[in-house]
């Protein structure tokens, strides 16, 4: 019996862990936090794919306007190049944000694929990505007029998710 007790703690864990581990495998993985919906961009300063002067964000992000996290080494960045190129097309502002990535393989990436972007910012270190709350690339944030963050796609966009981000912000 006193063997039983002195492994019950043991034992109790290894349940917490069991039922952790299922709830994350099995959780809904189409969930996507929107934690920023409807606050403010926040003010991050990031240099331009240039390399030239740090430039604030909210500066730039003066919407209705998109805010596209992308990378070189993103596959699915790639397979949404189209849609943003046609988006530009339309007049549609979009601001680019190279996450994670060297400059020169950022630019090589819209030399080869097209530049769909107003302004192209570097977030070497992924600062920028942690104050937006960046789950992965490509993410796009929808910005209304007044510099408020109206909604976000964490996954390739499409013309009709261009359409909705952009209905949310009012453009």
């Amino acid at each position: 019996m006193s063997r039983i007790v002195a492994f019950a703690p043991l034992v109790a864990l290894m349940l917490a862990v069991i039922l952790f581990a299922g709830w994350s495998l099995w959780g809904n993985p189409h969930v996507t936090p929107m934690a920023l919906v409807g606050k403010p961009v926040p003010n991050v300063a990031l240099s331009t794919l240039q390399g030239g002067a740090p430039v604030a964000l909210p500066s730039v992000a003066k919407g209705p306007v998109l805010i596209n996290f992308y990378a070189s080494w993103c596959a699915p960045c790639a397979q949404e190049a189209p849609a943003l190129l046609a988006l530009k097309a339309e007049g549609v502002r979009i601001i680019g944000v190279a996450y994670k990535d060297d400059p020169a393989a950022a630019a090589g990436f819209l030399t080869r694929l097209g530049n769909p972007y107003e302004a192209v910012l570097t977030d070497r270190d992924g600062r920028a990505g942690i104050e937006f709350g960046v789950t992965g690339v490509p993410e796009t944030y929808a910005v209304d007029a007044k510099g408020v963050i109206r909604g976000k796609r964490a996954a390739p966009i499409d013309a009709g998710d261009a359409e909705a981000l952009l209905k949310a912000a009012g453009g």
